[in-house]
């Protein structure tokens, strides 16, 4: 009886029907002809079927007439420090941090060309976050393998991708070397297969902490099992990426390539020397994101690269007063951590990002309406890409018209090494800036004392940068 009553309710509840279960919603012969007869047959549609045939979708969609793409004058601009190239690799945001640095120490210390070692801090960036993950899942072990976030950890283990918070807890916690100390390597500049081939194991590993658990072992034995799994990701990084030095000598130049001083240092004691910033307090994120109120402090579970580290955790703003504080850095020579949809719009040939480069509406005579919090909420934009924010150009009102980026694609990629984003294209693809305290005003600061807002780790908005 029981079961027939069971059975009755679902078969009275269509909600509760499987897709595959359903036939009502699928294409018929009559919708298809509908469809087909729905379409136009004039000689131009005949001559854009054809075009596009042979031929990038951009590349007929281009508006050649565009005066965006070669204004590129700016009114306030901190001096480039140098490009950078992360080659074949997801390092963007942790180029980007380290831009951001290098330019302040060549400019305090009169240096030439100089770099940090992104190597260096990308093998304990990686070594953190496969603790974050096999913690992590410890921590969840009772929980069933279709547990949402369970389900997230295993789907996202590990990558080379990241945040502004990876640069602050392994910059803080390992320190930092010059390049010539731990200098690049193949796999260092191609990251994604050791990234992957990690983040195999470390699934591997998540089961097997999982069964040890439901064993009944030992907090002391699953740690121990914990050290020895670590010991292997620890040599797998090694072989690929070169050991990390405790210590090293290195000799300062002045910009003029003359030698200053020559000294011996621990990674922790030339970060203190050279950089000596303290980048987990020192530093607000912002966010714009007008899916969700603005002056409200929200926190996205797990989105940190180390177990113990810095979340992201921002103040969602409009994005008048985001501008309003990266102006006011830009104009006292400091540039930024900046995050972006790097892919929209993009005309890689100029480096001009501009809602006009591309005119798909005409092309397939439809519009796009959406705007940019529907955006985020069906999971069609999104930061993609970090970058180092460093000029704008102001109207004689003081207001936005464009602004440049510092990218870590090499020198002759887009604008000399940068890209130019109209004012338009950054109100509708700018997501992410961190900015030094000084430029925050007071009030705003007052806002970072809420209690955060939790978001789950598989919000739209968790999305590490390439």
């Amino acid at each position: 009886m029981l079961k027939k009553i069971l059975l009755a309710s679902l078969l009275a509840a269509p909600s509760l029907l499987t897709l595959a279960q359903r036939t009502d919603g699928g294409i018929s012969p009559q919708l298809l002809e509908k469809i087909k007869s729905s379409q136009s047959a004039t000689p131009a549609d005949a001559a854009l079927r054809n075009a596009l045939a042979g031929a990038a979708i951009n590349q007929l969609a281009t508006n050649p007439s565009n005066p965006d793409a070669t204004d590129t004058y700016f009114s306030h601009e901190v001096p480039s420090a140098g490009v950078t190239d992360q080659k074949n690799s997801g390092r963007c945001w942790l180029f980007t941090g380290m831009n951001v640095m290098r330019a302040r120490m060549i400019k305090d210390y009169n240096l030439g060309a100089f770099q940090f070692s992104q190597s260096y801090t990308f093998f304990y960036d990686q070594l953190e976050k496969a603790n974050l993950f096999l913690q992590s899942v410890i921590d969840l072990a009772n929980r069933p393998m279709d547990d949402k976030t369970v389900e997230w950890l295993f789907k996202n283990p590990l990558s080379d991708g990241g945040t502004f918070c990876g640069v602050a807890d392994a910059v803080m916690k390992y320190g930092l070397v010059p390049a010539e100390v731990m200098p690049e390597s193949y796999q260092a500049n191609n990251t994604s297969r050791l990234s992957s081939l990690i983040a195999l194991k470390l699934r591997e590993y998540g089961l097997t902490l999982r069964q040890a658990v439901a064993r009944g072992e030992k907090a002391k034995q699953i740690a121990e099992r914990k050290q020895q799994m670590l010991a292997t990701v620890y040599h797998m990084l090694s072989l690929t990426l070169g050991e990390p030095p405790v210590k090293f000598e290195w000799t300062q130049k002045d910009a003029q390539g003359r030698p200053v001083s020559t000294a011996t240092y621990t990674p922790l004691e030339f970060y203190n020397k050279f950089v000596g910033v303290d980048l987990k307090n020192n530093y607000v994120m912002l966010m714009n994101d007008p899916s969700r109120p603005y002056h409200k402090l929200y926190t996205i579970d797990l989105d940190r690269h180390s177990y113990d580290g810095l979340q992201w955790t921002y103040l969602n703003l409009p994005m008048n007063e985001i501008k309003d504080m990266a102006i006011a850095s830009i104009k006292d020579s400091t540039m930024m951590y900046f995050s972006c949809d790097v892919g929209k719009f993009l005309d890689s040939k100029t480096g001009v990002l501009s809602l006009r480069n591309y005119d798909y509406e005409s092309l397939f005579a439809t519009t796009f309406p959406m705007n940019k919090a529907d955006r985020i909420r069906t999971f069609a934009s999104a930061s993609s890409h970090a970058m180092t924010l460093m000029a704008v150009d102001l109207d004689a009102q003081g207001k936005p018209r464009k602004w440049k980026v510092e990218n870590s694609w090499g020198p002759t990629h887009g604008h000399h090494g940068h890209l130019i984003m109209t004012d338009a294209w950054f109100d509708e693809y700018m997501f992410r800036l961190v900015v030094d305290r000084k430029y925050v005003p007071a009030a705003t600061l007052e806002l970072l004392k809420q209690k955060p807002v939790v978001l789950p780790a598989w919000d739209p908005l968790f999305m590490p940068e390439q």
